[in-house]
């Protein structure tokens, strides 16, 4: 299967992710997590971007976004991860040691109605389903800990307004440990960057966008070849 170009419209939202190199621990303390929050807030001020939801993990992190103009994601992305790294290594003493980062990151389109929340869950609900807590919001570094501690205002990146309101009972929702149908399909969606929607928006988003190899089915497709009665027969 051929590789899906980049998608970077304005307007639309997205999953974005990216993964510490060899899945190493990059946030071991309190600082390294706050000193990735620094640099988002210092992103967000070069390049104003609209952040519905974020977690922060030992060896990797989850954004939900939603840029006005086209190219605002892949140069918010860049800058972040850029400054990131070298004040990372910076910090630890390790510059010149390698890459921090597996790559560039990894993102997907999300159509704008339930979908978008069930995405804004999974990312809010990350660190409960790893057990690093045992509730939601009580992981310190993600956007649902702002939220529920009523700072939201004081951290000054969160977008209040979703593109679909938030749920009143959002909190129940997150913390609910049988809502959890969508991660092989939203993980899926990571790997190959397809859209994540309804079957329908997902076919005419890909279309639209020109990456419909990421509606293929994965593997590799059958060999044929024409048999002496020239009928095409599939080995």
């Amino acid at each position: 299967m051929g590789k899906a170009k980049r998608i970077d419209i304005g307007g639309m939202a997205y999953h974005v992710l990216n993964r510490a190199n060899g899945k190493k621990k990059i946030f071991k303390s309190a600082g390294d997590y706050r000193a990735f929050e620094t640099t988002m807030i210092q992103a967000c001020e070069k390049l104003p971007m609209r952040i519905l939801a974020y977690c922060i993990m030992p060896n990797h992190w989850h954004f939900v976004l939603w840029p006005k103009k086209d190219g605002d994601l892949s140069t918010f992305m860049h800058w972040l991860t850029l400054a990131h790294a070298q004040r990372w290594h910076a910090f630890h003493g390790t510059t010149g040691t390698g890459h921090l980062y597996q790559g560039r990151y990894k993102s997907f389109l999300i159509q704008e109605d339930g979908h978008l929340l069930t995405v804004c869950r999974y990312v809010e609900r990350n660190a409960l389903r790893a057990r690093l807590v045992n509730r939601a919001e009580a992981w310190r570094w993600g956007s649902l800990w702002w939220h529920v501690h009523g700072c939201a205002a004081q951290l000054g990146i969160l977008e209040d307004t979703w593109p679909v309101p938030r749920p009143p009972d959002w909190l129940s929702w997150v913390n609910q440990g049988d809502g959890d149908a969508h991660i092989d399909e939203i993980r899926d969606c990571l790997k190959r960057t397809r859209p994540f929607g309804a079957a329908g928006w997902v076919r005419d988003t890909a279309e639209r966008f020109g990456i419909g190899v990421t509606l293929r089915p994965r593997g590799r497709p059958a060999r044929c070849e024409l048999t002496k009665d020239t009928r095409l027969t599939v080995v």
